[in-house]
């Protein structure tokens, strides 16, 4: 047996000991042998060393690590200023990108790995609200991941619903308790798709009946794999079943009507539909954010909860007089006036002329500049 720093590791090195999260989760267990992903969890989570059967640790050249000496303080202005260049700090969009790439590592595996293994939820909600103490550097119509890579979609969908589902449970007044078990919600709602067929899931063309029926069994999957596991309450199960459910009841599997549906459902059915269609896509490029608003806003006559997109829309909408925006066109101005029947079609002042997005359908928002 041999301790070995992370960054010695490679892939097919055996485990000789448990590797727990800082916060005492379990992340790795005895005797697993690595895969890449595993490194990628290692130092996600910032894993300074392992223990690992047999290993020869590579010989590192001279000029490879050069330790700085630590300054002592002394106590004055002077040693005060040198500790403090010595850190460096993060600017909050970065902190807000760490900790969201952290959880993409953690999801990641906990997907890749749920027929094998329970799902690790304390690990997930510790990395979740560790997350969620970045939420006010987040912006649900601006926010995009970094190195987003369009075969992780499903990871990122979970992630981003996630994300506005917590926030949308907020906005919409549901009791604190009920914040973070929507926040799971999100996060699991689609975790029935790992038992469906990868050339199914994955198929860049259309489905065929049968397979769109495959399809559809994700939320029945989904469901029963929730079933088994501790942590979360019952309406986190229901969402993975009932998130396809439209209020009119021609969705699926049941063709529930609005009033059976539960409530974490309907409001992660929004969040999935806004990230689904602004997310790119192995088949279909991402939609601007401001056309898709519109087209939930549209569904809410019949489909959604008509109070939940309401919310949504009212949040997420909130314009300031002076925000500079690129529209469709190309062209670039400011907003100058939003109307709150019209929240996705502002008048935008363009170049000394108006233009009034309620009138000029053919135009849309494309992108929000500062």
């Amino acid at each position: 047996m041999v301790s070995i720093s992370v960054a010695d590791v490679k892939p097919g090195v055996k485990l000789n000991n448990h590797v727990y999260s800082p916060l005492g989760g379990l992340l790795l267990q005895k005797g697993k042998v690595l895969l890449p992903r595993d490194l990628d969890i290692l130092r996600a989570f910032m894993i300074q060393q392992v223990e690992v059967e047999d290993f020869v640790v590579p010989e590192r050249k001279v000029t490879e690590v050069h330790e700085s000496p630590k300054i002592a303080s002394t106590g004055g202005a002077g040693g005060a200023t040198a500790g403090a260049a010595s850190q460096v700090t993060m600017s909050p969009l970065t902190s807000l990108h760490v900790e969201y790439d952290r959880m993409l590592h953690l999801t990641k595996s906990a997907f890749q790995s749920v027929l094998a293994a329970e799902l690790p939820i304390y690990e997930l909600r510790n990395q979740l609200e560790a997350l969620f103490r970045q939420l006010k550097h987040y912006n649900v119509l601006t926010f995009i991941p970094r190195n987003m890579n369009e075969y992780d979609y499903m990871y990122h969908n979970a992630i981003l619903c996630s994300i506005t589902s917590y926030l949308l449970a907020q906005w919409h007044g549901l009791p604190q308790k009920d914040w973070m078990q929507v926040a799971f919600a999100g996060l699991l709602h689609d975790i029935g798709n790992t038992k469906i067929d990868p050339m199914i899931l994955y198929k860049p063309t259309q489905l065929t009946p049968e397979e769109v029926d495959e399809m559809r069994m994700h939320t029945t999957y989904g469901y029963q794999q929730l079933r088994k596991t501790a942590a979360i309450n019952e309406g986190v199960r229901l969402t993975a079943l009932q998130h396809h459910e439209k209020m009119d009841g021609t969705g699926y599997p049941f063709r529930l009507t609005g009033d059976k549906i539960h409530i974490y459902a309907k409001i992660v059915s929004v969040a999935d539909i806004f990230h689904a269609m602004t997310l790119n896509r192995r088949y279909r490029k991402a939609k601007s954010p401001y056309l898709v608003l519109e087209e939930i806003r549209f569904e809410a006559f019949g489909k959604l909860d008509p109070g939940v997109v309401q919310t949504f829309m009212d949040k997420v909408t909130q314009f300031h007089n002076g925000t500079r925006v690129r529209l469709s066109d190309g062209s670039e101005g400011e907003i100058i006036f939003s109307d709150r029947n019209h929240p996705t079609r502002p008048m935008v002042s363009v170049q000394g002329r108006i233009v009034n997005l309620v009138v000029d359908r053919q135009l849309y928002i494309e992108e929000v500049l500062s």
